[in-house]
């Protein structure tokens, strides 16, 4: 029997949690799983998406440590879940430097393998191009989900931009009752999307607060990092998305196949955009794959 994905209540308690602080003074929350001082043995990281948090990798990080022995770190992208905005202004270039801190924080030593979904595959993507030394390094796989190496802005429409630019510049509220499940699953969700799933990333969204939302709305819209892409020459790379995914369509992960050579493209029928929801086995898998090889490589 599949395992449930466990509810927000449901959290497993980490080994360690830190509070790292990014270069512009950002506090990101920081839960390790599975601390380990060997620099030998390879450490997921994993990066959440937009209006997320953490909590969005639950699904696929209960069954990594379930079946894997192997660490996995999970974190709060600024300005969501638990962890502070600072005083810079979003870009997806400043979220790879985030991601960059938290590396070096929490796993200054041995091999990684990333995961990124949506603003988090593209956050892995800016730490590639403006971290190269360690990304090159270090990194021995990456699983790109529901995610785009750029060219979001052709998909705005007017009146959503105008929401947006109103919203990142509201007080610093969260989003609360404006977010709704059928919003909610309409917009994220593909065919047969469970209940709970639908609300737990409804409850993830409600939380995330309003100029959080409009302010990296914007940033996803000048988000380029095709160049970065030349950086994952060499390194395995999965990318997975959902034939049904309404945010990031199937022709961004097919552009980000075309620029990283060798990587793998996974198109998943009837399912959408939370593919660590709806698939979570199909990303742990790719996950693992690359855990393993690192294994064997260090081995």
């Amino acid at each position: 029997m599949t395992p449930q994905a466990p509810a927000l209540s449901q959290q497993p308690q980490p080994d360690r949690e830190l509070r790292v602080e990014a270069s512009d003074g950002a506090l990101l929350r920081v839960l390790d799983y599975g601390e380990d001082d060997d620099p030998g043995r390879p450490t997921v990281v994993l990066a959440h998406g937009w209006t997320l948090s953490h909590r969005s990798w639950l699904p696929v990080l209960e069954r990594l440590r379930t079946q894997l022995d192997v660490r996995v770190v999970v974190y709060d992208q600024r300005g969501h879940g638990s962890s502070t905005p600072g005083p810079t202004s979003p870009s997806v270039r400043v979220l790879g430097d985030d991601l960059a801190a938290v590396v070096s924080a929490a796993v200054p030593r041995g091999p990684l393998v990333l995961g990124g979904h949506s603003m988090g595959g593209m956050s892995v993507l800016a730490y590639a191009g403006r971290h190269r030394r360690s990304f090159r390094s270090r990194v021995r796989g990456t699983v790109l989900v529901s995610t785009a190496a750029g060219d979001l802005s052709v998909r705005r429409s007017a009146p959503e931009a105008f929401v947006m630019q109103a919203l990142a510049r509201m007080p610093r509220l969260p989003a609360g009752r404006a977010v709704s499940l059928f919003g909610q699953q309409h917009l994220l969700f593909g065919e047969g999307a469970r209940a709970e799933d639908v609300a737990a990333t409804r409850e993830q969204v409600a939380a995330t607060h309003l100029p959080t939302i409009g302010q990296f709305y914007a940033a996803l819209g000048d988000h380029d990092e095709q160049e970065a892409t030349a950086q994952f020459r060499g390194i395995p790379t999965d990318i997975i998305v959902g034939a049904k995914d309404r945010l990031t369509p199937v022709h961004h992960s097919e552009r980000l196949h075309e620029l990283i050579k060798g990587s793998e493209l996974t198109v998943l029928p009837r399912l959408g955009h939370m593919l660590t929801y709806e698939a979570p086995e199909v990303v742990t898998k790719a996950l693992a794959s690359h855990v393993h090889a690192a294994q064997s490589q260090s081995g």
